[in-house]
C-alpha cells in the first residue's frame, strides 16, 4: 500500500501528485486510530519538526499517523492556494477508504496541524463539505467523507481578524493581490465553524509572536457558539513554532504539558 519511505499522494493527478505522504502505522494486527499530520512552515515550507517527530510520539501512545507533505509558495511560484486544501481532504479521505489495509479504524482518524498547517487543518474540520476542496481523480470516494473524527489545533493561524493574521503567511498561500480579499475571508475558520465539526483541541502560547494566540482565543469562542465540544490551553512561554517542546530553545517547561493533555483528550474520544 505504501511505497516506503514516503508516496505521492496520487501518481498522475496534477495537484495532488505534488505532495506526498509518509506513514508511520502501527502494524500489530490491530485497526489503530490514526492522525492525519500537518506541519506548518508559513505556505513557504514543511517544517520538519512538526511532522515525524510528533508521528514518533504518538506511535509511542498507540496512535498511527501519517504526515503530509503539501504544496507550498516556494514550490509552484507565490499563490498555492488551494492546493493544500484539496490534498489535505483528498488525503483524509483516501486514508479512510483504505483503513482496512493500513490497519486503522475507519470511524478514528483525526486531523493534527501546526500553524499553517494549523489553517489546513481546520479547513479539513470545517470546509470538508466544500465541493472545490474535493478531487477524485480516479472516482472512488465519492461516499467517503473528508471530515475527521477529532481536531488538534496547534497555534494555528484561524482568525478572521487581520490584525492577527500572519500577513507573509497568507501572502504565499494567495498571493499578495489576494491578501485581504473575500478569498482569504473564505479560510478564516472561526467564521465558518461547520455544524458538525469534530470535537477540537486548541493550545497556543501567549508569548507566540508570530501568530498571535487570539487566533486560538477567537477559535475556541466559535466553536463554543457551535456548541462544537472543544478544549483550549494557553501556556505563558513558548516561542512560535515550538511543535513537541522538547528540542533545544524549543523545550518549555509550562507548554510541553500539551502532549500529555492531548492525549487524555483523544483517550477520552476513544483514540
Amino acid at each position: 500500500m505504501f511505497k516506503e519511505p514516503s508516496q505521492a499522494l496520487h501518481p498522475s493527478d496534477p495537484v495532488l501528485s505534488l505532495a506526498r505522504l509518509y506513514p508511520y502505522l502501527l502494524e500489530d494486527g490491530e485497526n489503530f486510530a490514526c492522525m492525519l499530520i500537518l506541519p506548518g512552515g508559513g505556505f513557504s515550507q514543511v517544517s520538519h519538526q512538526e511532522g515525524p517527530p510528533v508521528a514518533a510520539w504518538l506511535n509511542s501512545i498507540g496512535i498511527s499517523a501519517v504526515v503530509l507533505e503539501y504544496s507550498v509558495s516556494s514550490d509552484e511560484g507565490p499563490g498555492t492556494y488551494p492546493r493544500p486544501q484539496q490534498q489535505a481532504n483528498y488525503a483524509m479521505r483516501w486514508l479512510r477508504a483504505h483503513a482496512p489495509e493500513l490497519n486503522i479504524d475507519p470511524k478514528k482518524i483525526g486531523v493534527m496541524g501546526f500553524s499553517a498547517g494549523g489553517n489546513i487543518a481546520a479547513g479539513v474540520s470545517h470546509g470538508f463539505e466544500r465541493s472545490e476542496w474535493q478531487l477524485d481523480p480516479d472516482q472512488c470516494l465519492a461516499y467517503v467523507s473528508a471530515r475527521p473524527d477529532a481536531s488538534i489545533l496547534a497555534y494555528g493561524i484561524l482568525s478572521s481578524f487581520s490584525l492577527y493574521q500572519p500577513r507573509a503567511s497568507m501572502g504565499n498561500l494567495f498571493g499578495a493581490q489576494q491578501v485581504g480579499t473575500e478569498l482569504q475571508r473564505s479560510i478564516c475558520w472561526d467564521d465558518y465553524v461547520h455544524p458538525e465539526a469534530p470535537p477540537t483541541f486548541l493550545w497556543h502560547t501567549v508569548a507566540d509572536p508570530t501568530v498571535p494566540v487570539e487566533n486560538s482565543y477567537h477559535m475556541a469562542i466559535a466553536l463554543q457558539q457551535a456548541q462544537i465540544p472543544h478544549e483550549l490551553h494557553v501556556f505563558p512561554c513558548g516561542e512560535h513554532g515550538i511543535g513537541l517542546g522538547t528540542i533545544h530553545s524549543r523545550r518549555q517547561g509550562s507548554a510541553d504539558q500539551w502532549r500529555g493533555l492531548a492525549e487524555r483528550w483523544l483517550r477520552e474520544l476513544n483514540f
